[in-house]
């Protein structure tokens, strides 16, 4: 089962990932079955970096579970801009809420806050580290559309920064799925995950051409260049634009591959693929609330 705080994908056995996938399912099918049992219960929504599915989709998923939201609002508006450590943010937040969610620039920073609070915590995002519940909505999503076993998944663009990435590649590695990483040399995989990875048994291949790869793959999931995280503007100018797909680039695809985004997109996957069968989305973020209503369900204890 889930442990009480959600902080990395790698921590989500299959059978913790079943569990909430599962439950989302039953979710997505009536969403009568959880309606108001989280009612009077209070969810912290605490954002350091800026989020629109994110924490959009927690806040409707909480409300549909019949609980409220707090916000913390812009740092610029809170007590951080006065110097306030993170560890007493989360402290004083616990005693106004029942889970917090929390996004922060720094990596690790989920792990420490959880180390200082007795509800429920969920990473959502730690700078370039990991986004675990996006990776569950992920998960979701390809299990709809194109199943978890034996798959096949093509992941391509930031590599090094994209925590999407990062989090989904360890899940996946409880589905035995075959792995091929497309990027440019500079936004590979950081070895740390690729050691993980290996270690985990994951069937991981590299490449630097789409082309070599798409009439293999099951799934394409696309992730944009992250500007924000480049120590130089010059070094994001240089890769910006590289790696981009449109319909044409999709008639060499199998016609039941499913391509998936974890949004925003800035170039990376053209309008034309809008209006195609693979495109998948925005399905996925819609995902996100019946999803996120089930894990919220988990942690405050509604079904376990």
């Amino acid at each position: 089962m889930l442990q009480d705080h959600l902080i990395s994908a790698a921590h989500l056995s299959r059978d913790d990932i079943e569990a909430v996938l599962d439950h989302a399912a039953a979710v997505d099918a009536d969403p009568d079955l959880v309606r108001g049992r989280h009612d009077g219960r209070v969810l912290a929504l605490c954002f350091f970096e800026p989020s629109t599915r994110t924490k959009m989709s927690f806040e409707s998923a909480m409300k549909r579970l019949g609980g409220e939201t707090v916000d913390m609002g812009a740092v610029d508006s809170s007590s951080v801009k006065k110097g306030e450590s993170l560890a007493d943010t989360v402290r004083v937040i616990e005693g106004y809420a029942d889970a917090i969610v929390l996004r922060h620039p720094s990596e690790g920073s989920a792990k420490l806050a959880s180390e200082f609070v007795d509800v429920p915590l969920v990473n959502a995002g730690d700078g370039a580290g990991q986004h675990p519940s996006q990776t569950l909505l992920d998960l979701y999503t390809i299990r709809e559309n194109a199943g978890l076993d034996d798959l096949t998944i093509g992941i391509m663009g930031d590599l090094k920064y994209g925590r999407t990435v990062h989090s989904l590649a360890h899940a996946l590695t409880n589905f035995d799925a075959r792995q091929h990483f497309i990027s440019p040399e500079s936004l590979r995989l950081p070895r740390s995950v690729r050691y993980d990875l290996h270690e985990a048994g994951a069937q991981v291949r590299e490449h630097t051409d789409i082309e070599d790869v798409l009439s293999e793959l099951d799934v394409l999931y696309v992730t944009r260049i992250q500007r924000e995280r480049f120590p130089e503007e010059r070094e994001y100018r240089e890769v910006a634009g590289e790696y981009r797909i449109d319909a044409e680039t999709l008639e060499a695809a199998p016609d039941d591959l499913t391509v998936m985004h974890p949004l925003p997109r800035v170039d990376e996957i053209a309008p034309d693929v809008d209006e195609t069968t693979h495109a998948k989305y925005f399905e996925q973020a819609h995902n996100g609330v019946p999803v996120r209503m089930a894990l919220l369900d988990i942690l405050l204890g509604g079904d376990r």
